[in-house]
């Protein structure tokens, strides 16, 4: 299977799908929430976004449905190009796909051995091995802090920068062989994940990205839409629930002139949903994964809330 869809049941329930509306699922991957939204719908449209051409083979041949080969972050100007400028819906379901992990060659997984890629875009030129091997040391080390939440991202910067001066770091198994010295005596697995994680992070802008999406789908919501998002670690997470509580990714909550909170989101969830253990135990991919589900208030709604 390309991709096990987590939490689809979930996720299909809280766009509360009208038959005739316009809806987006903002990473298309295998298509299988794709399809379960098209099965919700009678008329209307769909429309889904992914920037890896592996994913263009999984599209359904329906007349409701148009995939978009671009990253998410362009989502206002791709459909403004297909007349849409408001939307019932929104999906995102972050991170990387069981097919992206699987395909050995594509350099996501500590599983194999493979060139250092990482990329979701293929056609970008920036990879991990770029990252490894010419990043200065301060901003490998912000990387690994930052987007792979290691305290000890100084010496594994430093194992790093040893080891490509003698060679350049061409392949995952080079680069686990080399920061693996440096975990600190948990889980490797963990460990080698999260450094992967960082790289990853970095070689496809996916924090910045994320943020783009979440403001323009923000804009592109009607009032009474749904915004929903799953997400697998707390990097993704947090801004996705700031933005629902707060309107904005600090979490900082704003009132206008009279004391009224500016808040674009009535959150639908007040915790976020997660995976049952019937589906861990089907899908161990599904274990971190949180949904968080938000429906688009009017402005005057919400400041009368």
């Amino acid at each position: 299977m390309y991709h096990n869809p987590v939490l689809l049941h979930e996720s299909i329930l809280g766009l509360n799908i009208l038959p005739g509306g316009i809806y987006v699922d903002t990473t298309f991957g295998g298509g299988g929430h794709s399809r379960a939204m098209l099965e919700k719908m009678e008329a209307g449209k769909l429309f889904a976004f992914d920037q890896d051409k592996d994913a263009v083979s999984n599209s359904p041949d329906d007349e409701r449905f148009t995939l978009i080969n671009q990253n998410f972050r362009h989502l206002k100007n791709f459909l403004r190009l297909h007349e849409i400028f408001e939307v019932d819906g929104i999906l995102a379901d972050l991170g990387v796909s069981s097919h992206q992990f699987d395909t050995g060659e594509r350099g996501f997984s500590t599983r194999f051995d493979a060139p250092l890629d990482m990329r979701m875009n293929q056609l970008q030129p920036l990879d991990a091995s770029v990252v490894v091997n010419t990043y200065a040391e301060r901003e490998l080390t912000r990387i690994f802090r930052n987007y792979g939440e290691l305290k000890n991202a100084f010496q594994i910067t430093k194992a790093i920068v040893a080891a490509r001066e003698g060679t350049p770091i061409k392949t995952t198994a080079q680069l686990c062989n080399i920061v693996e010295k440096n975990f600190p005596g948990h889980s490797k697995n963990k460990f080698l994940a999260m450094v992967f994680q960082a790289l990853r992070i970095e070689v496809n802008d996916e924090m910045a990205a994320l943020k783009e999406m979440l403001q323009q789908a923000t804009d592109l919501l009607k009032p009474g839409g749904r915004l929903v998002v799953i997400s697998y670690h707390s990097l993704e997470d947090r801004p996705v629930k700031n933005l629902i509580k707060t309107g904005n990714f600090e979490g900082k909550l704003e009132k206008d002139f009279y004391g009224n909170p500016l808040v674009p989101y009535k959150s639908i969830t007040r915790k976020p949903i997660i995976p049952s253990e019937k589906e861990i135990e089907q899908n161990s991919r599904a274990r971190s994964a949180k949904l968080r589900i938000a429906e688009k208030q009017d402005n005057n709604e919400a400041q009368q809330d």
